[in-house]
C-alpha cells in the first residue's frame, strides 16, 4: 500500500483545515519545498498536495510553489497535485510544471467526459468526497445526489480514486473501513483513502483492506502523531 504524505497549500504556506473550513486552519510551515523532501527523505515515493486558493477562487497563485516541490522531488518521488483542476487548461498546466497525476473533484463529477480528456493529458484520480456515501461537491457544500458506489462506474480512464470521508476529515478519528472495503469491491481501478488518520493503528486497520492502494496522511504527521517513516515500516 501506498503512502501519500499531504500537504496543503493555502497562500503558498503548508496548512490544514478542519473539516475543509478555511476559517479554521492551523499553518504549519512556510517552506512547502522542505516539507515535501522531508517527505522523501524519509522513504516516501509520492506527495500528495492541494491548492486551496485554487479550490476555492480558481486563482493559481501557488502555481509557483507547485512547481517548485515537482523540481525538487523529481527522479525521487511523484507528485499528485488536487485544488481547482477544472479543465483540460489547468491539467496543461500543472503538467507541464512536472506533476505526475492531478485530482479532479467538483468537475469530474459534474462532467465525467472530462476525465477521460484531461488523462490524454497527464492521469487523472477523481476525487469523490462524501457525506454517509453520497457525493458531495464544490467545497463539500454541495450534494451530488450521487453515492460513492454509483459513481465509481463512471469514470473508466480513471488512475486513481482517492475517497475522502467529510465527517473525519482533520479529525484523527480513523477512516471508513467498511466504506473503503465496499468500494474497492465495486471498482478494479486503484483506491486510495483519504481523511481521517490519526494513529498508526488507524494505519494497520487499513491493511485489513484486501485491494486498498493508498492512504493519504497529513494532520496526524505535521501533529507528530508519527512520522512518514513509521507509516512506512506498518505498510511494508
Amino acid at each position: 500500500m501506498i503512502l501519500y504524505p499531504a500537504i496543503d497549500l493555502l497562500g503558498g504556506k503548508v496548512v490544514r483545515l478542519r473539516q475543509g473550513d478555511y476559517d479554521d486552519s492551523t499553518v504549519y510551515g512556510d517552506d512547502p519545498v522542505a516539507v515535501a523532501l522531508s517527505f522523501v527523505q524519509q522513504g516516501a515515493v509520492w506527495v500528495h498536495m492541494v491548492d486551496l486558493d485554487a479550490a476555492r477562487t480558481g486563482d493559481p497563485v501557488n502555481r509557483g510553489v507547485i512547481a517548485s516541490v515537482a523540481r525538487a522531488l523529481s527522479g525521487s518521488a511523484s507528485l499528485q497535485v488536487g485544488g481547482g483542476v477544472r479543465g483540460i487548461s489547468d491539467a496543461q498546466t500543472l503538467a507541464d510544471c512536472g506533476v505526475s497525476r492531478v485530482v479532479m473533484g467538483s468537475a469530474a463529477v459534474a462532467d465525467s467526459s472530462l476525465v477521460q480528456a484531461v488523462s490524454l493529458v497527464v492521469d487523472v484520480a477523481v476525487g469523490l468526497d462524501h457525506r454517509n456515501g453520497v457525493v458531495a461537491t464544490h467545497g463539500w457544500t454541495e450534494s451530488s445526489g450521487r453515492t460513492v458506489e454509483e459513481m465509481l462506474q463512471l469514470f473508466p480512464d480513471a488512475a486513481a480514486f482517492v475517497i475522502t470521508d467529510i465527517s473525519r476529515d482533520g479529525m484523527l478519528t480513523g477512516s471508513d473501513v467498511e466504506g473503503l472495503r465496499k468500494a474497492v469491491e465495486s471498482t478494479s481501478i486503484p483506491v486510495v483513502a483519504s481523511g481521517g488518520i490519526g494513529t498508526l493503528d488507524h494505519v494497520r486497520a487499513l491493511l485489513q483492506v484486501p485491494g486498498l492502494n493508498g492512504v493519504i496522511v497529513g494532520k496526524a504527521l505535521y501533529e507528530n502523531k508519527f512520522s512518514v517513516a513509521d507509516a512506512l515500516g506498518v505498510l511494508q
